[in-house]
This record gives structure tokens, C-alpha cells and sequence, in this order.
């Protein structure tokens, strides 16, 4: 028989899958990686097997489609959307995942590797303290866990089969979305709005239990190709042109304050995420994030005007500049259907979980979909430290989220 606890299992399950997607390889292949696919045929097949309807993947783009059919008349028909990449900022191959019984509050050691010993503290993660009794999965270390958001898409998945061995439970049609390339912005750029059909939806992608998001950031990426040229050091004096150096001064050109490290809350910043080269040509790979609109514009015209100067000091097409738009801020989309809002605060409410609305200090599927026409909001996943190799969730809040998605549906 079904039962929340079955979410535990299933993520251990599809960790394992290494699913990272590429934003060079991006540029010329959707999905980025052939290997998300691996995937997504699984969860097909288990769809399949669960009973779902309609269940449908798209070979060539890999995408999921399902349908939980309706069981009582005067419900919304209502669709869930979690991806399954995994980010491209540290390694998804060979997930070890370790489970942590009832956390003590202390230092956790992950692993040791390359010589290096990697520990999960406190110290430097404070929120592991609001997990003492509670039963947590972790990294060893090497890789990322890939909560972010195969967390979600567990929970997806265990609400299916809950409710699909109780039929007695009143419910309209649910709809099943998992995506690729998320990671790298291009989560729906494929996505089949008419084929998922429906009224609205939740992207289950967010953090720690409770938290519900419905503003996000507007985001830019932008790459930075900066050409140099070498001669020998010796001779160099009038003649070289660093581009390394010049890549330092674009950077140095922006404002100190706005990185992401030193920013919360509202607060937009300017990231330098990847930079490489030699004397003769470099590349740097920044996004750009703001919630305000302007501010946002504000931020791609500053790259553009830096851009510029440098290259009246350096020669014209010394530094040139890709900016492209990835999402924008949902807020304005979501405002005509607060009730989605509403209705998941109150069924947070009925299990006794405290929600927490906050501003997305990132992106998911749901922003691009909102401004296509499907509002669409952020539920927890339970997992927290995304992107990195000290990310961790916890299996209670994951049960939990997978049932507040059965209760939910009812009340929509």
C-alpha cells in the first residue's frame, strides 16, 4: 500500500541518476545532456506502472507528461512541475547518498576526498539546528546530493501513488510535468503547455519546510569574450594587451557590494560564475538577478556600458558581450490567482506547518510558465544548501510535503 514514507526510497533511487545538465552544451543541444533522459524513460515506466493516465515522454526533448484522473466533479484541474537536472556547478555522477538518524545537533563528516575532509557544521550552516531529532540525507562529500529538485519530484511522484490507491479521495485532474535543463534556464523552452492542459499549477523546487514563493528574480545571463594579444614579454611593452587583465578590470568595474555574497532578501546582484582564458583571449560567464524590473534593466545596461568603455581603451571590439534574458519576476502573473496562494497556506496550515512567504533568491520553471499563460508558483522540497556538496534534506519534511500536495489538490 502507498504511503508518504515511500519518498524517502524514491529519492534514494533518483539521486543515482546522474542528470547534469551543461550550459555550454546547451547552446547547440536540447536537452543539454542525452543522460537526463535516463531519467526521465524511469520515471515513464513508473508512472505507467503506478496506473497514471496519459503518460507520455518526449523522446526528443525529454519531457514527462501524466495525468492523475479526476475523482469528484467542482476541482480545478491543477498541474505539478519539479526538473530532473541537477546543477552543472558541482559533480551529480555517482551519488553516495548517507542518511543521518535523528541529527544531534554536532558536526556531520561527510567524506574525505583529494585529500580534503569535508564537514557538514553548525557553524557555518545554522539552519542544520532546526533539524535536532530529525533524520537527514546528505552528501559523502563528492558530489551534490541533487535535492535541487529531485526532491520535488519524488514527492510528485509519491503523491501520485497515494492518491492513485485511493480513489476515494475527492480530487479534479492533476497534471504531471518534469522537465529538463532547469539548471541552465531552458526548463520550458520545449515544454508543451497545450499536451500538460492545465488551469494552473506548482513548481515543487523550493527549501525548507513551509516555504511558499510566488516572486522571483528577473534573470539575465551574460558571457564576456574579451580579446587579447600576445607577444613576447620581453618586447612586450606597447604591444601586448592582456586579455586576462582586462577580464580582471570588467570585473573590478562593477559595483563591490553586489555579489551574491553580500546580498539577501530583495537585493539583486551581478555574479561572476566562470572565467578562463590566456593573454589572447578570455571568457567570463556572469548572471545577472533583480526582483525590481528597473533595477534589473539597470544591471544589463552597467555590463553593456563597461563593455564599452573598455573598449574605447583598449580598441573597439576588444571585449563583446551575449546577454540573454532567462525569466522575469512572476509577482505580476501570480496577482490574478492568489487563491493558489491562499489555498496552499491554509493546507500548510491544517498539518501544522508554519508557512513562510519569501521572495525566490533564484528561478523555476513556474516563472517562464506564469508569463505563458499558466501561473504557477513555489512549494518546498525540503532540501536545503542547493548546488553544492554540503546540501542535505530532511526525510520528515519531505513525507510531509509529499502529503500536503494530496491535501492541496483537494482543496483546489
Amino acid at each position: 500500500m502507498a504511503t508518504f514514507q515511500d519518498v524517502t526510497e524514491r529519492f534514494l533511487r533518483y539521486v543515482k541518476v546522474d542528470t547534469q545538465s551543461d550550459e555550454v552544451l546547451g547552446e547547440s543541444n536540447f536537452p543539454s545532456t542525452e543522460k537526463q533522459k535516463n531519467l526521465g524513460r524511469a520515471l515513464t515506466l513508473e508512472l505507467t506502472q503506478l496506473g497514471a493516465k496519459d503518460v507520455y515522454f518526449d523522446e526528443q526533448y525529454c519531457y514527462v507528461y501524466a495525468t492523475i484522473p479526476a475523482t469528484q466533479e467542482g476541482h480545478r484541474t491543477v498541474g505539478f512541475i519539479s526538473h530532473m537536472d541537477t546543477s552543472p556547478a558541482v559533480s551529480g555522477k555517482g551519488v553516495n547518498p548517507q542518511i543521518v538518524r535523528s541529527y544531534d545537533g554536532k558536526d556531520i563528516t561527510l567524506g574525505t576526498h583529494d585529500g580534503v575532509t569535508y564537514i557538514l557544521s553548525p557553524k557555518d550552516f545554522p539552519s542544520l539546528l532546526d533539524y535536532v531529532g530529525k533524520d537527514l540525507i546528505t552528501t559523502d562529500g563528492s558530489t551534490l546530493l541533487g535535492a535541487d529538485d529531485k526532491a520535488g519530484v519524488a514527492e510528485i511522484m509519491t503523491m501520485a501513488a497515494y492518491l492513485l490507491a485511493h480513489p476515494e479521495i475527492g480530487h479534479g485532474d492533476i497534471r504531471i510535468g518534469f522537465t529538463p535543463d532547469e539548471e541552465i534556464g531552458a526548463g520550458v523552452d520545449h515544454f508543451d503547455i497545450k499536451r500538460f492542459d492545465a488551469e494552473v499549477a506548482y513548481t515543487v523546487d523550493g527549501g525548507a519546510l513551509g516555504e511558499l514563493e510566488y516572486e522571483c528574480f528577473n534573470a539575465a545571463g551574460v558571457r564576456v569574450q574579451i580579446t587579447g594579444r600576445s607577444t613576447h614579454t620581453g618586447d612586450a611593452k606597447g604591444k601586448m594587451k592582456n586579455a586576462l587583465l582586462i577580464g580582471m578590470e570588467f570585473q573590478s568595474m562593477l559595483p563591490e557590494a553586489e555579489r551574491p555574497e553580500l546580498t539577501e532578501g530583495y537585493e539583486g546582484f551581478y555574479h561572476l560564475d566562470k572565467m578562463e582564458g590566456t593573454v589572447e583571449h578570455c571568457t567570463m560567464s556572469y548572471i545577472l538577478r533583480d526582483h525590481d524590473r528597473e533595477k534589473f534593466e539597470a544591471k544589463k545596461a552597467k555590463v553593456q556600458e563597461i563593455a564599452a568603455a573598455l573598449n574605447a581603451k583598449y580598441g573597439d571590439q576588444t571585449v563583446q558581450l551575449q546577454i540573454k534574458d532567462q525569466y522575469f519576476n512572476m509577482a505580476e502573473k501570480i496577482a490574478p490567482a492568489m487563491y493558489l496562494i491562499d489555498e496552499a497556506k491554509n493546507a500548510m496550515q491544517q498539518m501544522g506547518i508554519t508557512p513562510k512567504i519569501s521572495p525566490i533568491r533564484g528561478g523555476t520553471d513556474g516563472a517562464r510558465l506564469s508569463f505563458e499563460g499558466l501561473p504557477c508558483p513555489n512549494l518546498c522540497t525540503g532540501g536545503l544548501n542547493y548546488h553544492g556538496r554540503y546540501e542535505y534534506c530532511c526525510i520528515q519534511s519531505m513525507e510531509q510535503i509529499a502529503e500536503l500536495l494530496t491535501i492541496l489538490v483537494q482543496r483546489l
